[in-house]
């Protein structure tokens, strides 16, 4: 099923898929294309090649493995979120958490999603991050504060966090520690609107993206502690 690009662009998910490995990258591409609603633009297997490839075909979400020859996940996330680009990135890896991926969500990737992933959580991943959300369950999240706790400092220059209220500071410290908008209106006792409208006044104010880059700042800046979850 084929759609001109400019039709489809406001219902269609447009996902670009990065692995060096071919039966990874074709499997997932299959999987993908088999979707109402999602359609593979382009593939590459290699950072250089995902670069040349997302600026031919503008996606929504690159999903990229981290590991690769020529030009590794890490630094092509890096690249490419540096453009003026709504691109979303979800890391694909082997690996639970570590020291690339941590890296890919510092760059400002919307999360990661293991590559045994069934393929209801692969589907799912795409639309969840390409509806503005990220993948990073409470238990990844406290895994990746506890990477910050093994750091010897912090940033040299840590955001600052004057511009928000004491009610979203509140609401970033639930977010950091992992909590849904729904689970968040619940502690607070808030209509989820709220919650959400709290939520993007705080990831405008800061100018981060999404969760993952929230999980950053809430720690660089001392608001959240290692061990408070």
């Amino acid at each position: 099923m084929s759609e001109l690009a400019g039709e489809s662009s406001m219902s269609t998910i447009r996902v670009v898929v990065v692995d060096d490995q071919d039966m990874v990258r074709a499997g997932f591409a299959a999987l993908l294309n088999a979707q109402d609603g999602v359609e593979v633009v382009g593939q590459a297997a290699n950072g250089a090649e995902a670069l040349d490839v997302c600026a031919a075909t503008t996606p929504d979400v690159v999903l990229m493995d981290v590991r690769m020859p020529v030009l590794d996940g890490v630094e092509a996330t890096t690249r490419l979120l540096a453009e003026p680009t709504p691109t979303r990135v979800v890391m694909l890896t082997t690996f639970d958490i570590d020291d690339y991926v941590y890296a890919a969500l510092r760059a400002g990737a919307s999360g990661f999603l293991l590559k045994d992933a069934t393929p209801e959580d692969l589907v799912a991943a795409v639309r969840v991050v390409a509806a503005g959300e990220s993948l990073l369950a409470p238990a990844v999240t406290s895994r990746l504060i506890a990477h910050f706790a093994r750091q010897p400092t912090l940033l040299s220059t840590p955001p600052t966090l004057d511009a928000l209220t004491p009610r979203e500071r509140e609401v970033l410290v639930l977010v950091a520690r992992g909590r849904s908008n729904t689970e968040i209106a619940g502690d607070l006792v808030v209509a989820e609107q709220t919650v959400k409208t709290h939520v993007s006044r705080i990831f405008l104010k800061l100018g981060i993206r999404d969760r993952a880059q929230a999980v950053m700042v809430a720690y660089e800046t001392g608001l959240v502690a290692p061990g408070v979850f």
